[in-house]
């Protein structure tokens, strides 16, 4: 079976790609919970948490912090969400990390997360391009 984010990974299926180094690589998830909803994951195909290398848990860490700052920044929301499932409610059988902006009030409770659609494909990008100028600005 073929993997969505492997596929991603490799430049086969399109993405707005918001940051990628030669382990790891985040893009905006399709159906956010908020605009700015970022996917951080390793480029190397692993299941859940505990199947990464450990040599690779910092360098994603570090990423999803660095993420966690350029989320908040661009999208100026008030704070964020950071999540992985592992197994149970993961939609992708590939390690993922959830960096999502949040603001007091928005709605979220909990683990129930009413899904959004971005308002349209020039959203999409705008958005990616928030969080990428963000990122080079850390």
């Amino acid at each position: 079976m073929t993997c969505l984010f492997c596929e991603i990974a490799a430049g086969r299926v399109p993405a707005e790609i918001v940051w990628r180094n030669e382990s790891a690589l985040a893009f905006l998830d399709h159906r956010p919970l908020f605009p700015g909803h970022v996917l951080l994951i390793p480029i190397e195909h692993n299941t859940t948490l505990a199947d990464l290398p450990g040599k690779l848990v910092g360098p994603l860490f570090q990423a999803a912090q660095d993420l966690q700052r350029a989320v908040e920044a661009a999208m100026e929301a008030e704070g964020s969400f950071i999540a992985i499932n592992n197994r149970v409610s993961q939609s992708v059988p590939h390690l993922h990390v959830h960096v999502v902006p949040r603001r007091k009030g928005d709605g979220l409770k909990g683990f129930f997360w009413p899904r959004r659609s971005y308002e349209s494909d020039d959203h999409l990008r705008e958005t990616g391009d928030k969080i990428r100028r963000a990122l080079k600005n850390q």
